[in-house]
């Protein structure tokens, strides 16, 4: 072999190599008093949320009418908060079905803040709740998008805890409770439990839809309630769609509500 093909082979070699390395990482890693969890990254992009044809006849009026919105890009968890994150961060734990690696509920969009405060201290970082409109593109698959009804597929018990194969099982059952997170099938974008086992909660005000095309919407300027997204493991499969929208006030707890975190780059 001579010098010049050996040179040239060592160069194809290391190509993809390089590739890898110029990518952008799509997650990163954060350690708060020893427990680590990801954040994972969504790139930026425009869709269309709400009421789309995927969604069939099980759109509600609040999901309407479909609107195009544009995003920066972010990161969003790659799970809910869990128990023993919320632990770590506050000494306590407000939860009705214990376990570490559960998602943490019985919290209030005002606890929820309260949490985060302090995450911030601990962290140096701004953490947040994510908008809806960052958290339906998350559910959706962001700019890899396959379209499905729930976040990750159109068979919601492949990627959900939700009344058909949790609550429904009754108080005897060992499936009536929240479950570890990341014991179904990710997204496209490699996130767990967008649909069912706790609704999540978001930053925004809630407010009815227009059909406005919008950039990094932050909700209604004004009102008392808190838009909740993604269903529970007490709530029906219509519940649990990508873009199905709740509402409540900020001091409602319930077993069946949590939270997932956004960070900007």
């Amino acid at each position: 072999m001579t010098k010049r093909i050996y040179v040239a082979l060592l160069l194809l070699l290391a190509v993809p190599a390089l590739v890898l390395a110029q990518q952008p990482q799509n997650y990163t890693t954060i350690t708060v008093k020893g427990v680590s969890f990801k954040m994972i990254r969504v790139q930026g992009g425009t869709f269309t949320m709400g009421c789309t044809s995927e969604q069939g006849n099980d759109c509600y009026d609040r999901e309407k009418p479909a609107h195009k919105v544009t995003l920066s890009t972010y990161y969003i968890g790659e799970t809910e908060v869990t128990q023993e994150l919320w632990k770590a961060v506050m000494g306590s734990n407000p939860s009705r079905f214990i376990g570490d690696k559960r998602p943490v509920e019985q919290v209030s969009w005002d606890d929820c803040q309260k949490f985060i405060r302090k995450l911030n201290r601990l962290t140096g970082k701004q953490f947040r709740l994510p908008t809806e409109a960052e958290w339906e593109f998350a559910a959706r698959g962001g700019t890899k998008s396959l379209h499905y009804k729930y976040s990750g597929s159109n068979d919601l018990n492949v990627v959900a805890w939700y009344r058909g194969n949790a609550y429904d099982k009754g108080e005897s059952s060992p499936d009536y409770v929240t479950h570890v997170v990341k014991t179904k099938k990710p997204n496209e974008l490699g996130i767990y439990d967008m649909s069912g086992n706790v609704e999540e909660l978001c930053s925004d005000r809630y407010g009815n839809y227009t059909d406005a095309a919008q950039t990094n919407p932050q909700g209604a300027s004004s009102g008392s309630c808190r838009v909740g997204r993604g269903g529970s493991w007490g709530y029906d499969a219509r519940y649990c769609r990508s873009s199905n929208r709740d509402n409540g006030s900020t001091n409602i707890r319930s077993s069946g509500l949590g939270l997932r975190l956004v960070l900007l780059p």
